[in-house]
């Protein structure tokens, strides 16, 4: 009896793109959205080409993920690695980098688009479906640069194990990321402050639940109405200003402070091409996650749609790479 072949027997960097090939789409990053739009487009037998430099995208830097169906619990980068397993299942190519710009193009007679990256690989591709998502928004006030990863950080999981047992550290925004944050940051440190600029924190309701149990227990206290006005320090970060006494000084002395205050869509890229975007630089998508430009589709935390999960960006990137099968179908039924 012949053995059973193993599944995934790809090696998990095996990175590889052929730029003799007209690619069906061209998949722009390596996020979760990525993934399951780069599995779903070698599923419907495309030439899949995904690009990305940094694999997971920012869900790697999530602590917990409970609201992904089929998973009570798991990391974020547990997440991404399933995803990226099940993409690889598939007969699709995977590059390692950037892609600097994408450009409308011809090969042959046939019009398309044209992807260089920074390390000066092109493709020629039918379609393009951006999966950019976001960067961190910054404060933008005095001292945030100045002491970047010496006390202001923007990734709890990533550095606040930095701060165990330290007696004050602070996380500004009123999110429910800037709640989870909070919550993973009482695992190390002695007390967190939380400060947000509005009335009243924004928290899904189960980690509203969890913040206020904190609060009960002293490891948690929340600043309303207050913002960060300037971060101080000499080698590190020692302190921030306030907009507003706390007990009756605007200077608070602080271990260090993470910055969650939401995100930036990274949008260039398309804009690059004549993609429509919002007034937050948003890509404007149909329901179809199909833009302005035919042949170029979007999904994911850089579109213009109000709910931003993992779940429905891989349901975004899913229902695009459908209608970019459609389109090369068609445009395949206009040659013929």
């Amino acid at each position: 009896m012949e053995p059973k072949k193993e599944k995934h027997e790809k090696p998990k960097y095996d990175y590889k793109a052929d730029e003799k090939l007209l690619y069906d789409t061209v998949i722009v990053g390596t996020g979760v959205v990525g993934w399951a739009t780069a599995m779903y487009g070698g599923r419907l037998g495309l030439k899949t080409l995904i690009i990305g430099d940094i694999f997971g995208g920012t869900i790697i830097l999530t602590h917990l993920v409970e609201n992904y169906p089929g998973f009570v619990r798991l990391t974020g980068q547990e997440l991404s690695d399933k995803l990226e397993e099940h993409a690889r299942d598939y007969d699709i190519d995977i590059l390692s980098d950037r892609v600097e710009r994408v450009e409308k193009s011809k090969r042959g007679h046939e019009e398309c688009f044209l992807a260089h990256t920074l390390d000066g690989k092109k493709f020629f591709t039918r379609t393009v479906i951006f999966a950019t998502g976001t960067k961190f928004k910054k404060l933008g006030v005095p001292g945030e640069k100045e002491f970047e990863n010496k006390g202001v950080h923007y990734c709890a999981l990533c550095d606040g194990p930095l701060y165990k047992g330290k007696e004050r550290v602070g996380v500004v925004g009123g999110s429910d990321s800037a709640a989870k944050e909070a919550l993973l940051l009482t695992e190390y440190a002695k007390k967190v402050y939380l400060i947000y600029r509005g009335e009243k924190i924004r928290p899904e309701p189960i980690n509203e639940k969890r913040v206020e149990a904190k609060i009960k227990e002293g490891k948690i206290e929340i600043l309303y109405k207050t913002n960060v006005t300037e971060i101080k320090g000499d080698k590190l970060m020692t302190s921030v200003i306030l907009d507003r006494p706390y007990k009756g000084n605007k200077e608070f002395k602080m271990d260090a402070i993470f910055i969650d205050i939401g995100h930036i869509p990274l949008s260039e890229l398309a804009i690059q091409v004549g993609v429509k975007v919002n007034e937050k630089k948003e890509i404007t998508v149909d329901r179809k996650g199909r833009t302005n430009v035919p042949g170029i589709f979007a999904a994911g935390d850089v579109v213009d749609t109000e709910f931003k999960q993992a779940i429905t960006g891989v349901g975004e990137g899913v229902a695009a790479v459908y209608q970019a099968y459609k389109y090369v179908k068609e445009k395949e039924h206009q040659s013929a």
